[in-house]
């Protein structure tokens, strides 16, 4: 299907998804589900939470419909709704973190450690510039994951972030530096020997 093909399409299915044809939005959902999930895996690295945020991207969005108007692609703006319900998450978890220690009593809880199979599915490389890219600033592992995971353009990663293509550009070549700064101990002990994802991680380019 082409990007037109796909425009017209989305636009027959939101035409009926606001009609209350509740199989049109499913329709949405299928169309769209893979990409925000493997997006936002990749920005949290965790698919559990990736998924939940992925259904509560969608709630927000059904809940939106009527507002929504068809200035870009149906892609970037489920992608900022998204990229939105993760940061205010971080925000609320960074006040929640200043606030602790203002508590007598501590409230116990932690991070559950991953299982012994989840280690063993996930490679030595996948694993360490997974946790590198989830450590960024939110600012800079929005681009990055969207360029360097996801292959949007520049304009495209501008429409979903809400700023401007030089903006972006300085934030991709800040988050490279950060992440090769973050991996330079592995690749100096000679611990990584291959890549993830689309494209090459092991080595950033220069921006």
């Amino acid at each position: 299907m082409t990007v037109a093909e796909t425009l017209i399409d989305d636009a027959e299915l939101l035409a009926r998804a606001r009609a209350q044809d509740g199989d049109a939005f499913a329709a949405l959902v299928e169309r769209y589900k893979d990409l925000i999930v493997g997006y936002l895996a990749r920005l949290t690295g965790s698919r559990s939470r990736a998924e939940d945020v992925a259904q509560e991207t969608f709630m927000r969005f059904y809940q939106q419909l009527h507002r929504y108007r068809e200035r870009g692609t149906l892609a970037a703006y489920l992608l900022r709704i998204a990229t939105n319900l993760v940061r205010s998450e971080e925000r609320r978890a960074r006040r929640w973190r200043l606030l602790k220690p203002l508590f007598a009593v501590s409230d116990g809880a932690h991070r559950p450690a991953p299982s012994p199979q989840a280690e063993a599915l996930a490679g030595e490389v996948q694993r360490q510039v997974t946790a590198a890219i989830a450590a960024l600033d939110l600012r800079y592992r929005v681009p990055l994951v969207l360029r360097e995971i996801e292959g949007l353009s520049y304009r495209q990663i501008a429409d979903v972030v809400g700023v401007g293509e030089g903006t972006v550009k300085s934030r991709l070549h800040r988050a490279r530096e950060l992440l090769k700064a973050r991996l330079e101990p592995f690749w100096n002990g000679g611990q990584v020997h291959a890549t993830h994802g689309r494209r090459s991680m092991a080595r950033p380019d220069p921006a």
